[in-house]
């Protein structure tokens, strides 16, 4: 077992060493600022890059300097997932420049981009939710004792840990604590710590990092990214909570199909100025009106009472009419989740009765819910909505295999008729209804998501964070949507964490609290400060 000692040596080196790096860098950082030194870390020339049928970027300029937050803004379909894929190395350009840190990158790779000093941090986080603060941001290189059996040092490991938050990060969280018990703002803080740690990273990529936090998170996410500025590190942010953009940004660049539609300091822009350079258009209103509230009008369509189950839901009652939208809000937490699955049948109930047109139903699985028609668009749409690795067209006729197919044969002429009837009705951008729905936007796959109920003749319509990670344009396109769905008489259920979307929207309000619905509300009687009364304070 001798033979392991050197390497056990070389290993607890180099994570001394690494830590002494990390520190020195963000010494160096913090003079370099002080001194009024700002250093350009990544700049980009003319960067194109074209996949078969579109031209996703279009000679783009970007450049980001030490301790600016440069936010990188664009309608779904625009380019910055592409641009963020070239400079993370995931993607080759097809041409223009690379400077990175003042050195010209002829190929850059995934493995060159971490070696420079490149990190991204995506909604997804990679941490490992078992384990500890301090065994995630020492992952594989975990301080060893000298013995034969090459035991990890728990000791040196958390108090390594424990200086690295405190002294260098100024960050108040126990290094023994598991991954599962924090909340996602301070998850997204220690996966930024890790990647400076561990990949000495100076330009942090941040992909829509508060569509899951409440506005305490929001803070203490943005706090943590001052002091980030403060130590000199670079930040690409990636939002479409344009609001945000004046809290955290010091520049902005916006892209449009794939070109820089220009570059502007935060204090030279406006919302709307924007939006415009966005979209290509003026947004007169963000929440569209409809003619007529649902409230006043058809039948009761759909009803539950005294839904149970587990501890996530308790005594659940509500009723929906047609062509009522009904908004269920709440903080994260709340429920509103775990309910809208409770309706479609994902989740079983453990007590609790369903109502469907005046009759009593049973709703036990997601076909029972859909032979019922219901139809459901989850807040996950990649993952529990489509079917990535299928055809635009599959993703339409899912819900309609059997009634177009003979024999247990699909009859593709059918097939393709409804899926072109439906991609020019939600003017789906898709070079063509055989693209696969993983190729396209999020805001364009959120249509195929609609799209999909719209031609299964769906009346009870259930949108489970409509808008999350959708930009503005398309947001205002999925509102009309909505709008003249409820116009067509069809009952729709919108569960969302965004108070304001639901105030424009719903003709009635339904406030969650730890699974409990603690108040309804009519259209004229709610306001932000009454649901944030009874989301945080209502029994």
């Amino acid at each position: 077992m001798l033979i392991y000692q050197p390497k056990l040596q070389q290993l607890q080196l180099y994570t001394s060493l690494t830590y002494i790096r990390f520190s020195f860098k963000i010494y160096e950082n913090v003079m370099s600022l002080e001194e009024g030194m700002q250093e350009r870390l990544l700049e980009l020339r003319g960067i194109s890059k074209s996949f078969p049928g579109v031209r996703a970027l279009n000679k783009v300029e970007f450049d980001l300097y030490s301790g600016e937050v440069h936010v990188l803004l664009g309608e779904n379909g625009a380019g910055k997932s592409t641009l963020v894929k070239i400079i993370t190395g995931a993607f080759p350009r097809d041409e223009g420049e690379i400077t990175i840190k003042g050195k010209s990158i002829e190929k850059l790779d995934v493995i060159l981009a971490k070696e420079l000093g490149i990190a991204a941090i995506y909604q997804e986080l990679s941490l490992v939710p078992h384990l500890t603060v301090a065994q995630n941001i020492f992952l594989g290189r975990e301080p060893c004792k000298y013995n034969f059996f090459g035991i990890i040092d728990w000791k040196s490991l958390n108090s390594q840990a424990s200086r690295l938050l405190n002294e260098v990060w100024g960050i108040n969280i126990s290094p023994t604590l598991k991954i599962k018990d924090l909340g996602i703002a301070q998850r997204q803080i220690l996966e930024i710590v890790r990647a400076c740690f561990s990949s000495n990273a100076d330009i942090i990529i941040m992909d829509e990092p508060t569509s899951a936090l409440s506005k305490e998170e929001t803070e203490e996410l943005f706090s943590f990214i001052r002091k980030m500025k403060e130590r000199g590190i670079g930040v690409i942010y990636i939002s479409h909570k344009l609001e945000e953009i004046y809290e955290i940004g010091d520049r902005v660049t916006i892209l449009r199909d794939g070109k820089n539609m220009g570059t502007f300091s935060v204090e030279e822009t406006d919302i709307n100025s924007i939006i415009t350079l966005m979209t290509g258009r003026t947004l007169e209103n963000k929440y569209p009106k409809r003619k007529k509230e649902g409230r006043s009008r058809g039948k009761e369509v759909f009803r539950v009472e005294g839904l149970k189950r587990n501890s996530k839901l308790h005594n659940i009652s509500f009723s929906l009419r047609e062509g009522e939208i009904l908004g269920v809000t709440g903080l994260l937490g709340a429920g509103k989740t775990e309910l809208a699955r409770a309706l479609f049948g994902v989740d079983p109930v453990d007590s609790g009765s369903f109502f469907v047109n005046g009759e009593i139903v049973d709703i036990r699985s997601p076909l029972d819910a859909i032979n019922l028609g219901i139809g459901l668009l989850p807040e996950d749409r990649g993952l529990l909505g489509l079917i990535l690795n299928l055809s635009v067209k599959d993703n339409i006729t899912l819900p309609l295999i059997e009634s177009i197919s003979r024999n247990g044969i699909i009859d593709f002429a059918i097939q393709k008729n409804i899926a072109e009837e439906y991609v020019q009705k939600l003017m789906i951008k898709t070079p063509s209804i055989f693209q696969k729905v993983k190729n396209l936007s999020g805001g364009t796959q959120q249509k195929v998501c609609l799209a999909k109920w719209l031609a299964s003749k769906a009346r009870i319509l259930i949108f489970d964070e409509p808008t999350r990670g959708i930009d503005v344009g398309a947001k205002v396109e999925i509102y009309n949507f909505i709008n003249d769905l409820a116009e067509k008489g069809v009952g729709i259920i919108v569960f969302s964490s965004e108070i304001p979307e639901i105030l424009n929207l719903s003709d009635r309000i339904i406030v969650l609290k730890e699974g409990k619905i603690t108040k309804e509300l009519l259209k004229e009687e709610a306001n932000e400060e009454t649901i944030l009364y009874y989301a945080t304070k209502g029994k």
